[in-house]
Parts: structure tokens; sequence; C-alpha cells
């Protein structure tokens, strides 16, 4: 088999990748490890940056993503009882949208399936041979048989466990990370969310924050130690527990209801470098991983789509790789700052088991300094939105 890029990786950022190509001519063969089914099954965030939007229209795959996702124009920041408002669209002109990635997963795998693109689940023993040079190809087994694809280029789309950031030599690349000393208890249950904007809640009982997939809907968070267990909670002590975290007026107000999943999720700060190795390019937690307090996770991984589908849009249509060459330099220089603000928002609002009192008085002042300046608002509201994707000149990272 033959095709000009591999994709590995059948989540929301290879598709994307996949489905971009296409719409540029550019044939691609996506490589999964799970069933269809599995992946839709993952259950994730769902605030959308524009520029992620944005992409899905260059994809021909919004229109349901239009229909049904809800703009959001601001978000509430509490701490204690008192809460304020972060007005998005005062300080950018612009709104997040809400509208769940296993929703944007499942627009992107009937787009890929429309348009006859090419697919392979349960794929094992994935293997990248000679990445680093002009004739890259990929080996695999399905159903006991080994396959391969040559290939002109790799994108590794295949998460923070994936094989593709193992393939680059560790003498080559060097990785950054930042190990949180707690994590986030979620709890989805069919029910109407408290209010109609996310509210980020610091309390002395640590971090809650209240959210949505769609208005019957709603997912709920409340920091937790990483010893805990999701079976450790039953659903009556979470909604307690949550209450006592969140300002009165909304604690009144919550609908509460069996859960529907319940999960706890460990929090880090990863960014691999280089993004890529010869023909070899990383994208999304391939590449880096973000705490989800910022929600970030699948926005950085559509920016490295972005900048990744142009540079082989470029290569295809004019046989430049000045694109190639400098996606790694450009992908990163935006997914420092997104990591630089989601290490900042979730210094923030967690409590830390070693702060101390001068600690906690410095956190409480960083939140009245965002309550009371506008440049500080506008500041968070730039990066809640999205930073724009943007070219730079190449520089080299250490």
């Amino acid at each position: 088999m033959r095709t000009q890029v591999v994709v590995i990786g059948g989540g929301p950022s290879g598709l994307l990748l996949s489905q971009l190509l296409h719409v540029h001519g550019i044939d691609s063969v996506v490589l999964e490890r799970k069933t269809k089914d599995y992946v839709l099954s993952r259950i994730r965030a769902g605030v959308l940056e524009q520029g992620f939007v944005n992409l899905m229209e260059q994809a021909g795959v919004a229109n349901r993503l239009r229909s049904e996702g809800f703009k959001h124009d601001g978000t509430l920041i509490a701490f204690e009882d008192e809460s304020f408002r972060i007005d998005f669209r005062e300080h950018t002109g612009t709104p997040v949208l809400v509208y769940g990635q296993t929703e944007v997963t499942r627009d992107l795998y009937e787009a890929r399936e429309a348009t006859g693109g090419k697919i392979i689940f349960n794929t094992d023993d994935v293997a990248i041979h000679d990445a680093d040079t002009d004739t890259p190809c990929v080996t695999f087994t399905v159903d006991g048989q080994q396959q391969r694809i040559d290939t002109d280029f790799v994108a590794g789309c295949d998460g923070f466990h994936g094989i593709s950031r193992q393939t680059i030599p560790l003498s080559v690349r060097r990785e950054y990370e930042k190990v949180y000393p707690f994590g986030w208890l979620g709890l989805l249950s069919e029910t109407p969310p408290v209010h109609e904007e996310l509210i980020y809640s610091l309390s002395r009982r640590g971090f809650a924050l209240c959210s949505m997939r769609n208005e019957n809907l709603s997912r709920y968070y409340i920091q937790c130690s990483l010893s805990d267990n999701p079976d450790d909670w039953t659903d009556s002590a979470f909604w307690n527990e949550l209450k006592r975290r969140i300002p009165q007026e909304f604690a009144d107000r919550i609908v509460t209801g069996p859960s529907i999943e319940k999960s706890i999720a460990p929090l880090r700060s990863f960014v691999t470098e280089p993004m890529h190795w010869g023909r070899l390019f990383l994208c999304g937690d391939a590449a880096h991983i973000v705490p989800p307090t910022g929600a970030k996770g699948l926005n950085t991984a559509a920016s490295d789509v972005h900048y990744l589908h142009n540079a082989l849009r470029e290569f295809y249509e004019t046989g430049s790789s000045e694109g190639i060459d400098s996606y790694s330099q450009n992908a990163l220089a935006r997914i420092w700052k997104a990591e630089r603000f989601s290490w900042w928002f979730s210094s923030l609002l967690h409590r830390f088991p070693d702060q101390s009192d001068f600690d906690l008085k410095m956190q409480r002042a960083e939140i009245d300094f965002l309550r009371t300046n506008k440049a500080a608002q506008k500041a968070m509201a730039e990066n809640y939105v999205g930073l724009p994707y943007c070219w730079v000149e190449p520089r080299r990272y250490r």
C-alpha cells in the first residue's frame, strides 16, 4: 500500500488533519489502535477556540457544530462565596464554543467516511521506519496479518502513550514536564447546567468546576487526591462536596442526579522538543499535555494541525519545504504560550499541599487583581479564547 501521508491515531486531531488534507487533494491513511466505537466512547472536554471552529469550517465539517454548539461570551471566577465574570466579547470580540469532543470526533468520522477516507482500525504493533530519510514507511498488523504502507510523511497523532514520540531518538528529543500533586474527579450527569457559562471556583476545600455538554448534560469536577479512586466517591458524596466549593447562590440551584460516568484525571504539563524529525511530525498529545484547567488540550492539537496541514499543502502545491522545516518552531511558539496560560490558571485556582500562609495570601491577591483590573481580564480573555495562529522566524529551542 502507498499513500502520501500516514496519520497514526484516529482521534479528533488525526481525523481533522486527514480531512483537511483531503480538501486539498492530498491522500492519507489513518491508523487507529482501537475500534471506532471505543474512540467515540471517550468522554472529553468540549470548549472550542475560534481557531478550531475555523479549521472545522475549512474541513467542511462545521454544520452541526454551528447549529448545536453553545456560544459562551464569558466565564465566572469564584473565590469562596464571591464571584465575578470575565467578559470575552468585551475584551476580545470573540466567544468560545461549547461542543463535546465526542461530537467533534463523530462529525469527523462521518466526513472521512463520506469522502471514502481510508481508516484502518484495530491496528497492533505499529512501527515507523526510516523517518529520517525521504522514504519512510509504517508497518502494523491487523487480525494477525502484517501490513506495510510506504509514504512521504508520517503524522503522529497517537497521544501521550503512542509510539510516534518514542520513534524520535533520545539523542534528538528533550522533554519538559511538571506533574501536579492532585487530580480532578469528574462526574457526568443528565441534568441541566447550574449556569449558562462555566464556573471556575476556588475554596479552602480546593478547586471545583461547573461545566456542561448541552442543555441537559452537565459535567462537574472537584480537585481530589491522586490516591483517590472514583469508587471511593458515591454520587451523594460528590454532590455534597461540590456544593461546599462553589458560592451558595449556585449551590442552591444545582440539579443533582445519578452519574453517567465518573473518573479521575491526573494533571500534567508536558512538552517534547522538537516536534519534527525527518519526515515524522508530532501533533497534539503526542507532543504536549496541558492541565485541563484552561481547556487547551484539544485546541492545542488543532493549532498543530493548522501548521502541519498548511506546511504539507505548501510542499505538494509548490515543492517548498519551508513550512515543514519550520513546523516545530511555529507549533512550539504557540504551545508554550498555551502551557503558560494553563499553568497560571491551574496555579491560581487550586490548593497545593505545600502552600504557606504567604502563598495563600498571594493567591487571594492574584484573584483580587484579576477581579478589579481590566488589563488582567483582557490578558486572560485573550488566552482563554485562543491566541492567533502566527508564523515565527526560525529559531533554535533549547
